[in-house]
């Protein structure tokens, strides 16, 4: 890499105006409120003004969470239902880096051969028991959340560190108040619909293959006394937050959803 392409100095966001339908659309809106998700999900897009190169990730996201024009942008939900303003900087950012080799949901086919799903896509009921916040009705949530379960193999470490498994995941386990699907393919359309809102493809000049271009990052944004403040104080698994870079148009997605907690623990 040459020196022209080497960052010297903070990078610089700036807000784009852009509505994901998908997301703040018709498209999902139906399944979106049946989950309990529609008005917690939100993406935003901003633009940014040097190259991205990999290595650099956590000054490129540390730098997004002090930018002046991202906190003046940026709004997290608070436990009031009130959307605010990040309104402070992050003094320093946790990130785990996803998989993004996926372009097809014959990926879950494995849940339809394991008999996870049946056969005209009618997800396999249990026996009602608890894991962490959520109750576990069906099938397809043990594979999702419970380790112990003897199906939960059928994905592998690195499958589920896919960023689509992740989508899966969050639209399978739902909101507070959630009603659950019987079919699985609501879970899949949605899923289908969002991840190609949000990530990059191109096609490689060599192979004429189409490859996803897009890093995938999951961030939590840490206040000065290293506690996680952003995408929210608490620990479930359905407040989450992930950044989307597109690194040949220098667009960044924030991806981010507020969980209220467990409906049951109230």
């Amino acid at each position: 890499m040459s020196e022209n392409n080497i960052p010297t100095s903070e990078y610089r966001f700036q807000a784009i105006d852009k509505k994901f339908e998908s997301i703040d659309g018709k498209q999902n809106r139906d399944p979106l409120i049946k989950w309990g998700m529609r008005g917690k999900i939100r993406a935003n897009m901003y633009i940014f003004d040097q190259t991205f190169p990999e290595y650099n990730a956590k000054k490129f996201i540390l730098d997004f969470f002090k930018d002046p024009n991202v906190l003046n942008t940026l709004k997290m939900f608070t436990k009031a239902g009130e959307w605010q303003l990040l309104g402070q900087p992050a003094h320093d950012v946790r990130i785990e880096q996803l998989n993004t080799n996926i372009l097809s949901l014959e990926f879950f086919d494995r849940l339809f051969n394991n008999k996870i799903i049946r056969e005209q896509g009618h997800i396999k009921k249990c026996i009602e028991e608890y894991k962490d916040e959520f109750i576990i009705s069906d099938e397809l949530r043990k594979v999702l959340i419970m380790d112990e379960f003897d199906s939960y193999d059928i994905f592998s470490d690195n499958d589920r560190k896919e960023f689509i498994f992740h989508l899966f995941k969050h639209f399978c386990l739902g909101g507070q108040v959630c009603q659950y699907e019987d079919d699985v393919q609501p879970y899949l359309d949605v899923t289908k619909s969002v991840y190609k809102e949000v990530i990059s493809v191109q096609k490689d000049a060599e192979s004429q293959t189409i490859q996803v271009v897009s890093p995938v990052f999951k961030i939590e944004a840490l206040n000065e006394n290293g506690k996680k403040f952003y995408p929210s104080r608490t620990a479930y698994e359905q407040d989450f937050a992930y950044m989307i870079i597109d690194p040949i148009k220098r667009h960044v997605i924030i991806l981010s959803n507020f969980y209220e907690g467990p409906s049951f623990f109230e």
